[in-house]
C-alpha cells in the first residue's frame, strides 16, 4: 500500500534495450539477440519535499532511471508509483535536462518557450494571463520579462538553464527529475542555479530527484543519496552518514575523488581493473573486478541490499 507522505515509490524497477544486430545478419551469422539491462531492480523512495540524489560514474544507468520515472521511457519490469497530489489530483513531474541548448527551442523565443505548457495544460484562460504568468516565472528564476523577447541563443549557460527552470515550472509541478542540470555549467554559475533551485524548493514545497555524478553537488542538494554502480543500487543512505561512514568500497572509492584541500597528500585506495562492459558484466557482485576487497564470494553470488548500523541500505557481502 502506498504511502501518501510520499511523492515517489520506485520498486524493483528494470529497463532493458534490444542492442541485437539487424533479423537478417543474425540469420546468416548464427548470432543471438542482445539486451543491454541498464537498469536492473532499482528501489527507491522520494518522501514529499526532500532530495534523493542519484550518483555515479557515467554509464551507470541514472538517466535512465530520469526517463523512466518521467515517462520518457517504458519500463521492463517493476512499479512506478506517484502519490497523490495537490487538492488530490495526479502529482505533476517535470523534468530539467543536462543540456539547456538543446532542450529549448532554438526557433521560439524565451516567452514562447514559458508559455507552451500553461497553454497545453490550461493553466490560464486568456492571452493576457498567460503573458502575466510568464512574466512572473522568469522574475522568479531571475531574469527580467523583458528577456521573454529574446531567443535562447542570445543568453549563456546558466541564464538558459534559468528558462529551462521556468518552463518546467509553468505546469505547476509538484515533482521534477533534475537529469545533471548544473554539468555543463562553469563553477560560479552552478553554484547560482543550486542556490535557485534550493530557495524554489523551499518556496513552492518541491520534491526532486537529482541526477548527478559530481558528490559536492550533491551534498550542497540532497538529504538521500543512492550510489548506482552498472545500472544497480550499491549504497543508499542519509547524505551526511554516506559521507562520514561509507560501507560500500565503490561509495568509498567515489568519496576519494573529491578534493581535500585540508589534506592534499592523504592516503587514498585506487581503483584497480577496468569498468565492466554493461553487455557483458562479471557474475556475482558487478563491482568486483574493481573491488581490492572482493573474494570468491563476492564472484560467484550477487549480494543483497542490508541495513546499514547508522540507516539505509547496502549490498556487500562484507560488511
Amino acid at each position: 500500500m502506498r504511502n501518501i507522505a510520499n511523492a515517489l515509490e520506485v520498486d524493483a524497477l528494470s529497463r532493458r534495450f534490444d542492442v541485437s544486430d539487424p533479423w537478417l545478419n543474425r540469420v546468416l551469422e548464427r548470432k543471438p539477440r542482445r539486451f543491454l539491462h541498464a537498469v536492473r531492480d532499482v528501489t527507491f523512495i522520494v518522501p514529499r519535499g526532500r532530495t534523493l540524489a542519484l550518483v555515479g560514474e557515467s554509464g551507470c544507468g541514472k538517466s535512465t532511471v530520469a526517463r523512466l520515472v518521467t515517462g520518457l521511457y517504458q519500463p521492463s519490469e517493476g512499479a512506478i508509483l506517484f502519490g497523490p497530489g495537490r487538492d488530490g489530483k495526479p502529482l505533476a513531474a517535470q523534468m530539467i535536462f543536462q543540456d539547456p541548448h538543446a532542450s529549448l527551442n532554438p526557433r521560439w523565443r524565451v516567452r514562447e518557450i514559458v508559455a507552451e505548457p500553461i497553454r497545453e495544460f490550461r493553466l490560464r484562460d486568456t492571452e493576457a494571463e498567460i503573458r502575466s504568468r510568464v512574466a512572473d516565472l522568469l522574475t522568479t528564476v531571475g531574469l527580467s520579462p523583458e528577456d521573454g523577447d529574446r531567443f535562447p541563443h542570445e543568453f549563456s549557460g546558466g541564464q538558459r538553464q534559468r528558462i529551462s527552470i521556468a518552463r518546467a515550472l509553468a505546469s505547476e509541478p509538484e515533482f521534477l527529475v533534475c537529469d545533471e542540470p548544473t554539468s555543463a555549467l562553469d563553477v560560479s554559475v552552478q553554484a547560482q542555479i543550486l542556490n535557485l533551485m534550493r530557495q524554489l524548493q523551499d518556496d513552492l514545497g518541491l520534491t526532486y530527484l537529482f541526477i548527478s555524478h559530481d558528490l559536492s553537488v550533491v551534498r550542497h542538494m540532497a538529504d538521500q543519496i543512492a550510489v548506482m554502480y552498472l545500472g544497480r543500487i550499491v549504497e543508499q543512505a542519509a547524505t551526511e552518514d554516506l559521507f562520514t561512514d561509507p560501507q560500500h568500497p565503490y561509495t568509498r572509492l567515489l568519496l576519494d575523488t573529491i578534493p581535500n584541500i585540508a589534506a592534499p597528500r592523504r592516503d587514498r585506495q585506487p581503483a584497480t581493473g577496468e569498468p565492466p562492459s554493461p553487455l557483458n558484466p562479471p557474475p556475482g557482485c558487478a563491482f568486483n573486478t574493481r573491488c581490492p576487497e572482493a573474494t570468491a564470494l563476492c564472484r560467484a553470488d550477487h549480494p543483497r541490499a542490508r541495513p546499514r548500523a547508522t540507516g539505509g541500505l547496502v549490498a556487500c557481502h562484507h560488511l
